[in-house]
């Protein structure tokens, strides 16, 4: 059996990584964490334009090594906090840079479903790789613009705390009817 593959976007603080460790917790399901984090930590700093297509690749890597472990495992779900296509957004939206976007959209076609967060959760900064409210709002609606330019199914997540892990978890529901 091949795991469903599925993805939560958003800009940053729109709660992907809480909402994807609790769906995770929901449904039993192996997650993949959001690997522009791990290079953030690792050093110190936000990617520049010509690690852009590294953390990438390092994304779908991630992704891929735990889909294989999830076969094996007999998981049903992968999900996954974040994408490539987010790379190739951040790329287009930091560096105007748009050579992501073709491997990034022919990438996304393996997703079963993208969960689109909506910034509709309080701004928090966490450190250096948050920008702030104004440009999460202009990154959430490059991204929207992205899923929907080339025909990439999505469902809307919107709300705070319980009523937003149920709409996650509706959503995903949808695929077993």
């Amino acid at each position: 059996m091949t795991p469903q593959l599925i993805c939560l976007l958003g800009a940053e603080c729109t709660g992907k990584t809480t909402l994807t460790q609790a769906l995770a917790a929901h449904y039993g399901a192996l997650w993949v964490p959001e690997y522009l984090r791990v290079f953030c930590d690792q050093h110190g700093r936000t990617p520049n334009q010509a690690e852009q297509a590294d953390v990438m690749r390092s994304q779908f890597d991630h992704e891929e090594h735990v889909m294989v472990r999830a076969k094996k495992s007999g998981h049903a779900l992968v999900l996954c906090d974040t994408a490539p296509l987010m790379t190739a957004v951040y790329s287009e939206f930091y560096f105007s840079d748009a050579s992501l976007n073709a491997c990034a959209h022919a990438l996304h076609g393996r997703f079963t479903l993208t969960l689109l967060l909506q910034p509709d959760l309080p701004w928090l900064a966490d450190g250096f790789h948050r920008s702030g409210e104004a440009i999460r709002a202009r990154v959430h609606a490059r991204l929207t613009h992205a899923l929907q330019s080339e025909h990439h199914p999505h469902i809307e997540i919107s709300g705070s705390g319980p009523s937003r892990l149920q709409a996650a978890i509706q959503a995903i529901d949808t695929l077993s009817d």
